[in-house]
């Protein structure tokens, strides 16, 4: 949620910062803005997209110390005025996250005579340095008294103004990385902002201060000792940055997951033994956190704990985990889920599971984020850098690493051989053209054509398939702005059938075999009130396909790979209808890739 990027070393700092803009778009895009120096200081920002903001450059300058960012609202309109860099007196910042006490601090201001142009925590933030900076004439120990001071979440990039050759920056529980280079270094919300310029990078810890000039970076813990962090190297490559020819980013990311399957598969399983570090059979429940899609697979894998290999599971919210006040007992396993590692509230979740005592266990796509510094295990999904913010091949991933979990299991209990096992990971493995298949199919795309210019669609599915049913609707009302709804079948005649009528458009999800009968029961009872059914099933179940709207058969291979390949159908669903309706596919209004703040 917001991008920042910055640079200080020879004259490329606009055409660093400007290309690391557009690729952290999907981080944010209600505005853009720059702050340059090339002699002097100056700032240009506007309300839109980088190429709103790249539009006003037009003169080309050689730039030595920039330091730009994308803007995702929390606080304020999206406006030129609450655009960042933020400049007061003194001090200009960029900033991603948000400042909990800024009213209180915002009231102190007020009294000292400072006023606000805009809206935002932000300018606040720049004011209370710039107030600080005056009494201390020491921006180190201005930022040490900051980091105190201020509560929330934050990542923070910092100019001064009698400082024209270099950047500092200040975080907490908030993406940053310093990208290392030949006499020039940066800052960025994400290394694949600066990837085509370096791949070493260090991580910034909770509270610690960077200076970062062109030849030197020097790195201060909360009492100003200066440290010597790791440096790492990224495996991140910058092709990854386009779009390789398709017409969007999700597109692009939903014809790679048969590799990206593969790729996570193969971290783990060597050809002949299951290795991820930990054993489920030593715990006695299994408390999986999340949110959004990364929740909705908690609920796949909880149906497949509980219902396949009788372990106790339940799923939660990660918003709500914390103030619902969990009870933990000692031989509880809390895992966590996050496509970015950064995510404010099952970081937060985490962090009081810790607190308990309890193990815990991330399924995380970036190794050195927050959540897999902090979690006792990790697990680390092989996804790649996703760009689309409606997300396709880290859920992927995900659903891959528990389908791990899940066959790993069965091999220590011996559910089953050792043969069985090894056909199971190979079918996995070997989904590519099954995926392509899906995408090519001119099926789905008659389905999009006939629901595209509806108000609402819902979705319908027992147990595992309404997890499956929560997945579609989310990406369908996330970049189409189609309302839908997911429902347990069951559930229908306890209100929600009240909502179908004659025409309304309902999508049915059948992959399990014991509850066949039941769901067809159930499907029959909104038909019989007009509803047109498209019906998404598994080839090996017997139905009469006359019943329904459309029948998308779903090839039967094992039950890992029968649920991926029906989210895919889904996902490709919802794409053909955001295309028909000409949506903003890769970056949905109102919405952020990480959300780093509650």
């Amino acid at each position: 949620m917001c991008g920042i990027v910055g640079y200080v070393g020879k004259d490329k700092g606009r055409e660093v910062v400007i290309r690391g803009l557009e690729i952290l778009e999907y981080r944010g895009y209600d505005s853009a803005g720059i702050c340059e120096y090339d002699g002097e200081f100056e700032i240009i920002k506007t309300r839109g997209k980088v190429k709103e903001l790249e539009k006003i450059l037009k003169k080309k300058k050689k730039v030595s110390l920039s330091l730009g960012h994308t803007r995702w609202a929390t606080h304020g309109t999206p406006s030129s005025e609450n655009a960042h860099p933020h400049s007061v007196g003194e001090v200009t910042i960029v900033h991603n996250g948000i400042i909990e006490n800024y009213e209180q601090l915002k009231s102190d201001l007020i009294d000292k005579g400072y006023s606000f142009k805009g809206e935002t925590d932000t300018e606040i933030a720049a004011s209370y340095i710039d107030l600080i900076y005056k009494q201390t004439r020491d921006i180190l120990l201005t930022l040490q008294k900051v980091n105190i001071i201020f509560e929330g979440s934050y990542a923070i990039g910092i100019i001064i103004n009698n400082e024209v050759d270099c950047l500092y920056a200040i975080r907490r529980n908030a993406p940053l990385v310093i990208g290392i280079g030949q006499e020039e270094n940066f800052i960025a919300s994400d290394i694949i902002a600066i990837i085509e310029y370096t791949n070493k990078y260090l991580l910034l810890e909770n509270n610690y201060i960077a200076k970062i000039s062109k030849n030197d970076i020097n790195i201060f813990d909360e009492n100003l000792v200066v440290i010597n962090p790791k440096v790492h190297i990224s495996d991140k490559e910058h092709e990854m940055n386009d779009k390789a020819g398709y017409d969007h980013y999700m597109l692009k990311e939903i014809n790679q997951q048969g590799d990206v399957i593969a790729k996570t598969i193969s971290k783990y399983f060597d050809g002949e033994k299951i290795n991820l570090g930990i054993d489920l059979a030593k715990y006695d429940e299994i408390i999986i956190v999340g949110c959004g899609s990364a929740m909705y697979v908690g609920e796949i894998a909880k149906n497949l704990f509980q219902k396949e290999l009788g372990i106790k599971t339940r799923v939660e919210i990660a918003s709500e985990f914390r103030y619902n006040k969990p009870i933990f007992n000692k031989n509880d396993l809390v895992l966590v889920i996050s496509q970015s590692g950064e995510t404010a509230d099952t970081l937060a979740a985490l962090e009081l599971a810790n607190e308990s005592g309890v193990d815990t266990l991330a399924v995380v796509n970036v190794s050195g984020s927050s959540i897999d510094r902090i979690t006792k295990y990790s697990i680390h999904t092989q996804a790649g850098t996703e760009i689309a913010v409606a997300t396709t091949k880290a859920l992927i991933a995900q659903i891959s690493v528990i389908g791990l979990m899940f066959i790993d299991y069965k091999i220590k209990k011996e559910m089953v051989t050792n043969q069985e096992a090894l056909v199971f990971l190979k079918e996995l493995t070997n989904l590519e053209t099954n995926i392509i298949e899906i995408i090519n199919d001119p099926k789905i795309l008659s389905i999009a054509n006939d629901i595209k210019k509806e108000k609402n669609v819902f979705f319908l599915g027992r147990g595992l398939d309404f997890a499956i049913c929560l997945e579609g609707s989310l990406k369908l009302k996330e970049i189409s702005y189609i309302h839908s709804e997911a429902y347990p079948s069951g559930e229908l005649k306890h209100g929600s059938i009240a909502l179908v009528e004659k025409g309304t458009k309902i999508i049915a999800i059948i992959t399990q075999k014991d509850l066949l009968d039941k769901s067809i029961s159930n499907i029959e009872e909104v038909i019989s009130r007009g509803a047109d059914v498209s019906l998404f099933i598994l080839n090996k179940l017997d139905v009469n396909n006359n019943l329904f709207k459309s029948v998308i058969d779903i090839k039967k291979i094992n039950i890992i790979s029968d649920i991926i390949l029906t989210i895919v159908n889904l996902q490709v669903l919802s794409y053909h209808v955001a295309k028909l309706l000409n949506c903003e596919i890769d970056q949905p209004k109102n919405l952020a890739k990480s959300v780093t703040v509650e």
